[in-house]
This record gives structure tokens, sequence and C-alpha cells, in this order.
């Protein structure tokens, strides 16, 4: 096998009209111990999301309970009025009742009420992308797909993705509106939905990975650490680099609360994985 340098897309276009850099920026970490009330340090956290889009980042992944609130008030503070081309992401579908908790609720009146905080909070009159956070299985999935697919009708939405799903789950929301987006736990050594990122790159669907490295995986480490060793990067930034070169439909929305991890994370970009070191990753056993 010829140990030749790989290349990837840098760019995907999420519901066919809004195009991204696949390196995106997640803010739940912007926010207090166990994603709870403000940032320890609020200026860091202001400079972190301006630094990011200094650095190419036009998509960012935020929730209505990342803090709760706090991760979509700092995004308008920081960066409203928003640069051309910037794409953020939200999510309604949970509670939050203390540091680390995460009751789901997908009931229509809740996700109205918190639709509603986060249009104010972000300060548009329409969320590019909207993803239902979880599908509770407390309410019937169909309540919740027709009071998404009524938003989006009357303008409030213009995208519209899950978390969190399996194929049967899409397939049921694609019957009320167009899944643009899926955002699952996935990661060089947990891929556990890898059918679920097929199905997503079949149906030109974008699939953001979460917990982008589980490191519990002893065999994976080594190797990733090996990697990362040959080529002067973190184990962080090659597993990162993976999933770009795994799938174009991948989009990165790694997360921090630094300036230096931010500028760290971006860049994975740059970081050129040669074919067998691709060949390496992509055999890691899973847990």
């Amino acid at each position: 096998m010829s140990d030749t340098a790989t290349t990837f897309s840098k760019e995907f276009t999420i519901g066919g009209d809004l195009t991204v850099n696949r390196l995106g920026y997640g803010a739940m970490r912007i926010t207090g111990k166990g994603i709870w009330g403000p940032p320890k340090d609020h200026n860091e956290a202001i400079k972190v999301l301006k630094r990011a889009i200094e650095l190419g980042v036009n998509f960012i992944d935020t929730a209505d309970s990342y803090g709760p609130h706090v991760s979509e008030e700092l995004i308008a503070e920081a960066l409203y009025p928003y640069p051309k081309g910037l794409v953020i992401a939200t999510k309604g579908g949970l509670l939050r009742t203390g540091p680390d908790q995460w009751p789901v609720n997908s009931h229509p009146e809740h996700l109205k009420e918190a639709l509603e905080g986060s249009l104010k909070r972000l300060k548009v009159d329409r969320i590019d992308l909207y993803q239902l956070h979880r599908i509770d299985p407390k309410v019937p999935a169909e309540q919740t797909f027709e009071f998404l697919k009524k938003v989006q009708q009357e303008g409030k939405v213009k995208h519209i993705g899950l978390s969190e799903v399996g194929i049967n789950d899409i397939k049921k929301a694609q019957q009320y509106f167009e899944v643009v987006s899926v955002q699952n736990m996935y990661s060089v050594d947990n891929r556990k939905w890898e059918a679920v990122l097929e199905y997503c790159k079949a149906n030109n669907i974008a699939f953001i990975p979460w917990y982008p490295l589980s490191a519990g995986n002893v065999d994976a480490s080594e190797k990733i650490n090996q990697i990362a060793q040959r080529h002067n990067a973190t184990a962080h930034q090659v597993a990162l680099s993976w999933l770009l070169h795994h799938a174009d439909n991948i989009l990165l929305i790694p997360g921090t609360s630094s300036v230096d991890h931010l500028e760290k994370n971006m860049k994975t970009a740059e970081l050129e994985l040669s074919s067998g070191d691709l060949h390496v990753l992509d055999s890691i056993s899973q847990h």
C-alpha cells in the first residue's frame, strides 16, 4: 500500500443552500461547569467566538439548553450583527434541572417556548438549522414532527435536523419535512452509528458527530497517539482529521472555552494524514 498524502473536501452544503466550512465550532463549552450557568471567564468566551470567525468558522452549533440560554446569549453578544454567510444552528427538546442534568421534553408546547426563546436570544427572525435535541419517548413523535413542520412553514425555521436517531427515526421524520442534518455520538473509536452515517451520506444529509474522541479504548488511544507523534499533532487533532477524511458529509463542531485550544482545533484542517495513517485508524477496534 503506497503511503501517499490524502485530501478531503473543505466544504459541505446543508439542505442544498447553506455552504459551510466542514470545520465548525460547537458552543456548548462556553458555559459554566456541568454546562450550567455563565462561563468562568466571560471575556475569554467572547474572544473564542470572535476568533472562531477570524479563523474561517462559518458554522456554529448551539442549543437553548447550554447554560441554559447562556451559549445563545454569548453568541449574539459576540457576533451580532452576524457576518454574511454565518450559519447558526441551535436545538430544542431538553430541559435543564441542574448541572449535567438533561431531562428530555419534545412536547410541542415546550418546543414552541424553546424556539421563541432561541429566536429572541440569537436576535434573528429565522433559525438557519433547528435541530430536535432528542425524540421524546413520552410524546408521540408525530406530534413533535408536526410542530417542526408547522414552524418551518411559518418561516421561523429554515432547515430541520435531528439528534441521536436511527435510520427509522429519520425516515419517519422525512414524512413531515426534509431532514438535512443528523447529530449523533460518533468517533474513530466509537462507530455505533456507522449505518446512520452511511444512510446520511447516501441521502446528502449532513452528519455532525458529537464526542469526537471517546478515549476509553486503550488500543485506539495507542494507535492514535503514535500517529499524532509522527505528525507532531495532538490525539484530538488526529481524531478530528480522521472524521474529515472518513466521509464528505461529516461536519465537525469541536467545542472549547479557550482561544488557545480553539486555534489547535482549527489547525486540524492542515494536518495531512497519509493513506497508511487512515488505514491504521480505519482498522481501530471498537469498544
